[in-house]
């Protein structure tokens, strides 16, 4: 028997797993097998993904990637300490209520200032009215405070929002919700609870080096596999922030742009500026480049 979710009969999950996985690939991502099994459940269960995992491994990355494969409109919220609800939902426009109060003052003709042309909507609202199948990146929830996860948690819950002296809006697409954290505090038991769960850690060489290959085609193998060891050595060491993939890609791509076909010596120290942006870092590094 065909495995039932929410009531609609999927004839054969395994197959549409790989249609994720080219559909991804298709973007430039490659995904492991329980990255393709989340979002299987994600799409089929209704439910959000928690992502976990260091900084620079593609969290983000992979939730950009999953609204341009399934062709999602993409809204982000980007979290900060001291974020607030109106960052979030959306805030009156005061100078234009101030504005038309004055003019109403002027022509006698009052307008109510509490209507939706006076407020300005932020991610989280724009997404719930949203007309058209929508996914949301709630970028580093672990930045916001408890009281923020809170009504985020509560939102999306019961996919509502209420807005003071606006009304009620209830949610009018099928919204994708997805949150990364780089577990700088811990979060609600709740939001764990309601969340599917995924931890991406830094790739495997050979994953990496498809991963690159996949961003930069043009690039020979023989180089990729180079830079890809010299990253992996490089997160071996005791520096303040571990190379991202990102870098990784953007060091092949120097590399090219340079018209050097290896990673020797010389190459990795007029280049190694690409990787790290601080001073402590650097250093390190031509250690290690000394030591080859």
């Amino acid at each position: 028997m065909s495995p039932r979710v929410l009531g609609v009969v999927i004839m054969d999950p395994y197959s549409e797993m790989e249609s994720i996985r080219e559909s991804l690939r298709r973007e430039g991502y490659i995904a492991d097998d329980d990255i393709l099994v989340t979002i299987f459940l994600a799409l089929n269960l209704k439910k959000p993904i928690l992502v976990e995992g260091p900084p620079g491994t593609g969290k983000t990355e992979l939730a950009k990637k999953v609204a341009s494969a399934f062709d999602l409109d993409f809204f982000r919220i980007q979290c900060y300490e001291g974020i607030t609800f109106e960052q979030i939902v959306g805030e009156w426009n005061y100078q234009k209520q101030l504005l038309t109060l004055e003019k109403a003052r002027i022509t006698g003709v009052d307008e109510d200032v509490f209507q939706e042309d006076f407020f300005i909507k932020r991610p989280l609202l724009s997404a719930f009215i949203n007309d058209k199948p929508s996914l949301i990146l709630i970028d580093e929830i672990d930045k916001a405070d408890e009281e923020v996860e809170s009504f985020l948690l509560q939102a999306l819950g019961e996919k509502q929002i209420t807005v003071n002296d606006l009304g009620t809006f209830e949610l009018e697409n099928d919204l994708m919700v997805i949150l990364t954290s780089n577990s700088q505090r811990n979060l609600l038991d709740e939001t764990r609870d309601r969340c599917l769960y995924l931890y991406i850690d830094y790739p495997s060489p050979e994953k990496e080096i498809e991963i690159v290959k996949a961003q930069v085609p043009s690039a020979p193998q023989k180089l990729i596999k180079e830079v890809v060891e010299a990253i992996h050595e490089i997160r071996k060491l005791n520096v303040m922030k571990k190379p991202s993939i990102r870098a990784t890609i953007d060091w092949v791509k120097t590399l090219l742009v340079l018209g050097m076909e290896s990673l020797n010596k010389k190459t990795f120290e007029e280049t190694i500026g690409v990787v790290f942006k601080n001073k402590h870092d650097k250093e390190k590094a031509m250690d290690l480049n000394l030591r080859k």
